[in-house]
C-alpha cells in the first residue's frame, strides 16, 4: 500500500506546483518596453504541465484500465486529459502568435485551462485512489513505487502539448517519445528553461514505520 501512498502525495505536490505555475502563467503581462517578458511565466507552465499530462497517460492510466471496474475510469481520464491537453495547445499557440488563436483574448483561453487543469487533477486523485484500493486487496507483496514510475515517465515525456497525436497503447507510447525527441531539439534550439519534475520527498506525515519501510527517514531529531 505504501507505493501507492507515495504516489498519491506526489500528486499532490504536483498539482500543487503546477496550479502555482498555472497562477503565475495566467497572471503575466507584456510590458511595453519588455513585450515578451510574460513568454518565460507561460511557457514553463506548459513545459511542466504537458510532460506531467503524458506522464500520466503513458505510466499511470494503464495500470487502471486492467483494474475491476477501472477501464470506464481509465478512458474519462484520457478524453479529460485529450481535452486538457488541446486548452494547452491553444495556450501555446495564441503566446507564439498563430492564426488559429491570435483572435481569441487571453482570458477566455486560461478560463478554459483553469477548468480543465481542475478536472483533470480531481481525475489523477480517484487514478490513484482505485489503485490503492486494488493495492490494498493484493496479497503477493508484490508492490512497485508508482511515484517513482510516474517521475521517471516525466523525464522521458514530451514538453510540449500535443493533443492530436495517438495516446493510447503501443502506437501512443511510440508517438509521444518521437515527440519528446522533437521537443527536446527545440528545447535545446531555442535555449527553452524547463523546469525539473516534483519529485515528492516529505514523509513526516507518513509515521516512523512507513518511512522506515521507505527506506526515506525524515525523522526529528530527538
Amino acid at each position: 500500500m505504501i507505493a501507492v501512498i507515495t504516489l498519491a502525495h506526489d500528486l499532490d505536490s504536483i498539482h500543487h506546483d503546477l496550479g502555482h505555475r498555472l497562477s503565475l502563467a495566467s497572471s503575466a503581462r507584456p510590458d511595453v518596453r519588455h513585450p515578451r517578458d510574460h513568454y518565460t511565466a507561460i511557457d514553463t507552465f506548459l513545459a511542466a504541465a504537458s510532460r506531467h499530462n503524458a506522464a500520466m497517460v503513458d505510466a499511470i492510466a494503464p495500470l487502471v484500465t486492467h483494474l475491476p471496474g477501472g477501464h470506464d475510469l481509465a478512458h474519462e481520464f484520457l478524453a479529460t486529459s485529450r481535452v486538457y491537453e488541446e486548452a494547452l495547445a491553444q495556450v501555446k499557440a495564441k503566446l507564439y502568435g498563430s492564426t488559429y488563436a491570435v483572435a481569441r483574448p487571453w482570458p477566455s483561453i486560461w478560463e478554459e485551462v483553469h477548468r480543465e487543469f481542475t478536472a483533470v487533477c480531481a481525475l489523477e486523485r480517484r487514478l490513484a485512489e482505485a489503485l490503492l484500493d486494488e493495492e490494498a486487496a493484493r496479497a503477493d507483496g508484490d508492490h512497485e513505487d508508482l511515484g517513482t514510475r510516474l517521475h521517471h515517465a516525466e523525464l522521458a515525456s514530451p514538453t510540449r502539448p500535443h493533443p492530436w497525436i495517438p495516446h493510447q497503447g503501443v502506437v501512443g507510447h511510440l508517438a509521444r517519445s518521437v515527440a519528446r525527441r522533437v521537443d527536446h531539439f527545440w528545447d535545446a534550439a531555442e535555449g527553452r528553461m524547463v523546469p525539473e519534475p516534483v519529485r515528492h520527498h516529505d514523509r513526516e506525515h507518513q509515521g516512523k514505520l512507513t518511512q522506515y519501510l521507505l527506506a526515506d527517514p525524515h525523522l526529528e531529531e530527538e
